[in-house]
């Protein structure tokens, strides 16, 4: 029955060329939607955990509270106990410090004087540890524009725009003016070897990149960090795995009473991130349901004008004895190799776009000049094992509700009719 009805459909190409070709299309939008928020999620998470956030971060309570403003007088003190202890309890995760500073970046001449200057915004990690992941973290192999990382103490990296509107040069001296973890005034000097360029627009503004231990001089900060961030051993966001690690670190830290007592947030609690990753959801499930209502009503009309053209055919099965019931199932059959074919073929088509833009992504910088997220300018797709499959969710369900809802009308034949309709 398979062959015969495969015969069927390609010897009469009406009945299946134009829904091949409304299934490919909408099959192709739908991998290529899918792989498009994936990978704008994906970006956004990854951004955000790797700046400023981890999959799960360690602050003060106090801290916490006030974490937009980089209160830095309300540190974690003690953190390498603090760390040790979290890495025994889970091993799972990579603890790593950080310590988010602003200040003013003065640059000198030769006489010493101020010959340009600028507000900056200043990340501190391990730079100089021989195995930190930091480097990694950051992309900042990827991400240096000119010169080479910091190897000694003293060196830091600067935005590559940001080192432009100083006019800055490789080598130049620079002098951080902040605050220390006390309130009162720092200052402390560096050298610029090399500059960066991560893609993100907040980060590009001014940002620099120092060692931890160079900040914790600078600032005042010896063992002490405002932040300790936790990232899972393969990189990846575990949204399950992170509530987990929250609730049975608070539980055994978290002092309501302590303002400086540890205090354990997920990638979900910050930043609005969560209700962000929640939409994104929502929009998968509406696009799938969107196209699967616009096919279905498409392949129904179909149906109902195939229906109508095979009429005589039709009346002739039935008039030979074969059940209504079969025929509709037979029809049905037809509907699944048609949708299979047409998800194949829209599947391809899908994937081959989403990986060009994997690949190659669209440069949103010209639109994202005033953005205060952390998100890349360059948004690129995403292709992930349920890429393959997703198309065919809509592909297979529209066609075979459009076929279902049109093939109705052969349980109304009646056999009395079927001489009249045959002319004989």
């Amino acid at each position: 029955m398979m062959k015969f009805l495969l015969k069927g459909l390609l010897r009469d190409r009406s009945r299946s060329i134009f829904p091949i070709l409304v299934i490919t299309a909408g099959v192709a939008l739908t991998v290529l939607l899918h792989t498009w928020i994936g990978g704008f999620k994906s970006d956004m998470v990854w951004s955000n955990a790797s700046f400023q956030t981890g999959h799960v971060k360690i602050m003060s309570s106090a801290y916490a509270d006030q974490a937009d403003q980089l209160p830095n007088d309300l540190a974690l003190i003690g953190i390498d106990t603090l760390i040790t202890k979290a890495s025994n309890i889970f091993p799972d995760i990579i603890w790593r410090p950080r310590i988010r500073f602003g200040g003013l970046l003065d640059i000198p001449d030769e006489s010493g004087e101020t010959r340009s200057q600028g507000p900056a915004f200043g990340l501190a990690v391990d730079l100089l540890s021989e195995n930190s992941p930091d480097r990694k973290i950051l992309n900042l192999n990827q991400a240096l524009v000119r010169g080479r990382l910091p190897k000694s103490t003293g060196e830091i990296l600067l935005s590559d725009e940001f080192a432009q509107k100083l006019k800055m040069s490789l080598g130049d001296k620079a002098t951080l003016i902040s605050s220390t973890m006390y309130g009162s005034m720092a200052l402390h000097n560096f050298q610029v070897v090399g500059t960066v360029r991560f893609g993100i627009t907040v980060m590009d503004r001014g940002a620099i990149i120092a060692d931890i231990r160079d900040i914790q001089q600078a600032l005042n900060m010896q063992n002490a960090a405002g932040e300790i961030l936790g990232f899972f051993d393969d990189f990846q966001y575990h949204e399950k795995r992170a509530n987990e690690i929250k609730y049975a670190f608070n539980a055994r830290y978290q002092n309501q009473e302590d303002e400086f007592s540890p205090l354990m947030k997920t990638l979900h609690d910050q930043n609005g991130l969560g209700e962000m990753l929640d939409v994104f959801a929502v929009a998968t499930g509406i696009i799938l349901s969107i196209f699967v209502f616009v096919m279905f009503i498409v392949l129904w009309n179909a149906g109902l004008m195939g229906s109508l053209r095979r009429y005589g055919e039709i009346g002739v099965r039935l008039a030979m004895g074969e059940d209504k019931g079969h025929v509709y199932r037979t029809m049905l059959f037809e509907s699944l190799m048609i949708s299979l074919t047409g998800s194949a073929i829209g599947t391809v088509f899908g994937l081959a776009v989403s990986y060009y833009l994997q690949s190659n992504g669209i440069d949103f910088s010209s639109m994202m000049r005033n953005a205060s997220m952390l998100m890349s300018n360059v948004m690129r797709a995403q292709v992930t094992p349920t890429s393959y499959v997703i198309g065919f969710v809509p592909g297979i369900l529209a066609t075979l509700l459009g076929t279902a809802v049109a093939g109705i009308g052969i349980y109304k034949r009646q056999t009395s009719q079927l001489f009249k309709e045959l002319e004989v």
